[in-house]
């Protein structure tokens, strides 16, 4: 199998997994908050982000540092590494695990009526304890299968237990039970998730070889990625997730976090279904990279940045656009105000998921330590804009706060990957990407006041994506390449109909770029 096909085959299997997952997990949300409303939503929110707080922390760099030096022995031909690397990594999560399970405790036995005001506190360490191991152990699960660049498994897992959870949380709204209903049914969705990631992932894992160790080379370079994903993993999570919920709870109240939740929500779900699936690859494929030199690795830096731009800007076109209109039409009306914060949060993580391959070139070079004090500054600068800005202006100033944040962090992160791989992005080619959407923005706006809801979303995504793409080609945003596969799907779904859109191909062909993106 070619390169270019095992790409898109990981990218199919990628898709599968990431829109499974998340869109049947947006859904979920959308029925969730709609059944507790703004208030009790905020409550749920805030449990649910300690709870993924925790399982960052438990993992704390195994789950990545799975998919990278699996990649690696496999790409050195030195599979009898593997099993005891899982086995120490392993070890490490469960001392992790012991750690948080522990400070939850503490948390929740001195500071849970702050915490989380309207749920019993006893009921929230409970769900806890119970329901962190579980998940630590799915996204350890999830980490080695992309080491064996097997994402089938993962969206076999999706396919799985990711309708069973709305089946359940369906259920449950419907029925009208308490709060406490959907937290049992997040936990039993865990069970699920955990199950099902450890019976895929079983017939990927090599033999053990009697005897085998990792290399003293191998386990300094492990203990090296530990140390320092440790931190990062507790702070990056931090900058990276909506903190600004428990933030909210603790100083402004539960009806501003339930409207955040439902901004980010969506903003991050839109960045991780569309440029997220091709990011999602980016780690093994840029460690496999790097032993091919330093030059390959920084020409697949610069590729893949344009191409996560070519999928992320269009949705921020969107949501300038529609927000407001598709909080309504999803959440009703009772979160109109996450609207124009769903704006704002878009520009946040649309500038992260562009950023997916510096920060993978990054982690793939061993620049950990360089990296971690980014992460570790951005952290101070979030919790204090955090606790300054939503004490000031309460939902305002938490959006203001994680905007600002995601722009220090991405610039920050690109700096550094320009400096390492001693490639620049194609500063010219974004420009046109930028431009084409805000060109396709511009045909849309209009529709802001015609139509339904419903109506003027779907028109106004079709003809967003037309414009998109036309302005796209018309700019020159496209290498040769691409426009040659463009031209083959084309051709293979609609026998080269229209005519027009051949010709526009044809022509775009004829003056791109002869680059290839990955």
């Amino acid at each position: 199998m070619s390169t270019r096909a095992h790409t898109l085959r990981n990218a199919m299997f990628s898709s599968i997994g990431l829109y499974t997952e998340f869109a049947l997990g947006m859904l979920t949300s959308i029925v969730i908050a709609r059944h507790l409303g703004p208030h009790l939503f905020g409550a749920y929110s805030g449990v649910i982000w300690l709870m993924a707080m925790g399982t960052a922390i438990s993992n704390a760099g195994t789950a990545s540092a799975a998919i990278k030096f699996i990649a690696e022995q496999r790409g050195a031909g030195r599979d009898d590494q593997i099993a005891p690397l899982l086995a120490y990594l392993r070890g490490a999560q469960r001392k992790f695990l012991l750690v948080v399970l522990v400070a939850s405790a503490l948390l929740l036995v001195f500071a849970g009526h702050e915490v989380a005001p309207s749920l019993d506190t006893w009921m929230v360490l409970g769900f806890l304890v119970a329901t962190i191991p579980l998940r630590a152990g799915y996204m350890f699960n999830v980490g080695t299968a992309k080491g064996f660049e097997n994402f089938r498994a993962n969206a076999m897992v999706a396919l799985v237990a990711a309708p069973t959870n709305l089946a359940l949380v369906l259920l449950v709204s419907w029925l009208d039970l308490s709060v406490y209903w959907q937290l049992g049914v997040f936990f039993v969705s865990s069970i699920v998730f955990y199950a099902f990631s450890r019976r895929q992932l079983a017939p990927l894992l090599p033999a053990a070889v009697p005897g085998a160790a990792m290399s003293p080379e191998l386990a300094k370079r492990v203990r090296h990625h530990m140390l320092y994903s440790a931190l990062t993993v507790a702070v990056g999570f931090i900058v990276g997730s909506e903190a600004e919920v428990l933030f909210l709870n603790l100083y402004d109240d539960e009806h501003g976090a339930g409207q955040f939740k439902v901004a980010y929500q969506l903003a991050y779900g839109a960045a991780t279904l569309v440029p997220g699936v091709f990011g999602a690859l980016l780690l093994p494929m840029m460690a496999n990279a790097l032993t091919q030199g330093r030059e390959a690795a920084g020409r697949k830096f610069v590729a893949s940045t344009t191409y996560l731009a070519l999928l992320a800007i269009p949705l921020l076109a969107f949501g300038v656009v529609f927000s407001t209109t598709l909080v309504q039409v999803l959440y009703g009306h009772e979160y109109l105000e996450a609207g124009p914060a769903l704006a704002l949060c878009l520009v946040g993580t649309v500038m992260t998921a562009m950023t997916h391959g510096a920060s993978s070139l990054l982690i793939s070079a061993d620049r950990q330590r360089t990296v971690l004090l980014v992460v570790i500054g951005c952290g101070v600068l979030k919790l204090g804009l955090d606790w300054s800005l939503i004490h000031l202006a309460g939902l305002r100033g938490a959006v203001a706060a994680f905007v600002l944040v995601c722009a220090v962090q991405s610039i920050a992160i690109g700096v550094l990957a320009i400096r390492s791989s001693g490639r620049s992005p194609e500063w010219i080619r974004l420009s046109r990407i930028v431009l084409a959407a805000s060109l396709a923005a511009a045909v849309v706006f209009p529709l802001q006041w015609q139509l339904v809801p419903i109506a003027r979303l779907a028109v106004g995504g079709v003809l967003l994506g037309l414009a998109y793409i036309a302005f796209t080609l018309l700019l020159g945003c496209w290498s040769r390449g691409d426009i040659e596969h463009l031209q083959q799907i084309h051709q293979r779904w609609s026998a080269g109909r229209p005519r027009v859109g051949a010709r526009l191909l044809a022509w775009a062909h004829h003056r791109a770029s002869s680059e290839v993106l990955p």
